[in-house]
């Protein structure tokens, strides 16, 4: 793994969430509170963009189907088994940098 550039600090002020697509895979970045946090961008119930869903709280809801995920964790709210990959996040200068796997 390594750390990989996916957005700037001014893509994401707070209460954001953004999509990031690098290569064929898709992230879901968000700014709770002022902390970045990094997930994967594909909901496991139909495949829906998490990036493009909402953010209340710490909470990413799928925009197709309202599946709930805790942008800290990755677990699912109403079944916590139930998870998406979260990544490590560094913010240096503006750069929000993510330690996603090499593709």
């Amino acid at each position: 793994m390594s750390y990989t550039k996916l957005a700037t600090t001014s893509d994401l002020p707070e209460g954001a969430l953004i999509e990031v697509v690098r290569g064929r895979e898709l992230f879901a970045l968000c700014n709770v509170a002022g902390e970045v946090r990094a997930m994967a961008g594909v909901c496991p119930h139909h495949g829906g963009p998490l990036g493009q869903g909402g953010l209340e709280g710490s909470i990413v809801s799928c925009p197709w189907h309202a599946w709930p995920f805790d942008s800290k964790t990755g677990a699912c709210s109403f079944n916590p088994d139930l998870r998406v990959p979260v990544y490590a996040v560094r913010v240096e200068g503006a750069d929000i940098l993510v330690d996603i796997p090499d593709a």
